[in-house]
């Protein structure tokens, strides 16, 4: 049974594609019929400076919109993991581009390592690295819908055709590594 409020930091570099790939969850959530919250950070000069996009799903309302104890944790990079690694519940989920992360600290949460950036580099380019990453990260996340996902990257992407081509290698890895939902 899904859980009634799950909350998800994705957190890398500005420039990374964070806040899109925050809108996309919290709207293939809605799609999917729960109710959900998206809100971001990041900073003034935007590219290379730290960003995060905060996602609630609940099948309640949503009071407070920011995460407090994150059940997934989605790191693009080193300084992202690093000023964020504190929010991650014990029993939780870490999901790292294990191109751009190498120290991986050890704990009491589940550890998914993604080759994102060197995928993406493989598609077109780098920036498709966040999609990637959610495509794995919505293998993890019950309740939630794949069409449901692939509606909002149509709604909310400017390449449309490479972020769903990244977003399904992302939940084929997943459906590899034995996440694969019904």
């Amino acid at each position: 049974m899904p859980q009634a409020r799950i909350e998800v930091r994705i957190a890398g570099l500005g420039g990374q594609g964070v806040v899109l790939a925050g809108t996309i969850l919290g709207y293939a959530a809605i799609l999917s019929g729960k109710r959900a919250t998206q809100i971001q950070s990041y900073g003034a000069e935007a590219r290379g400076t730290l960003a995060w996009s905060d996602v609630i799903i609940s099948d309640q309302p949503i009071t407070y919109p920011l995460t407090t104890s994150c059940d997934y944790l989605v790191a693009m990079s080193q300084q992202a993991l690093d000023a964020n690694m504190g929010r991650l519940k014990e029993g939780g989920v870490l999901l790292v581009d294990e191109d751009l992360v190498r120290n991986v600290p050890s704990g009491g949460f589940k550890v998914y390592k993604v080759p994102a950036t060197r995928i993406a580099e493989e598609l077109a380019g780098r920036t498709a690295a966040n999609m990637v990453l959610l495509g794995f990260l919505a293998r993890l996340i019950e309740g939630l819908r794949l069409k449901a996902f692939e509606d909002a990257i149509a709604e909310e992407a400017k390449d449309v055709e490479l972020n769903l081509k990244a977003f399904n290698v992302g939940v084929s890895l997943a459906d590899k590594a034995g996440l694969k939902r019904l």
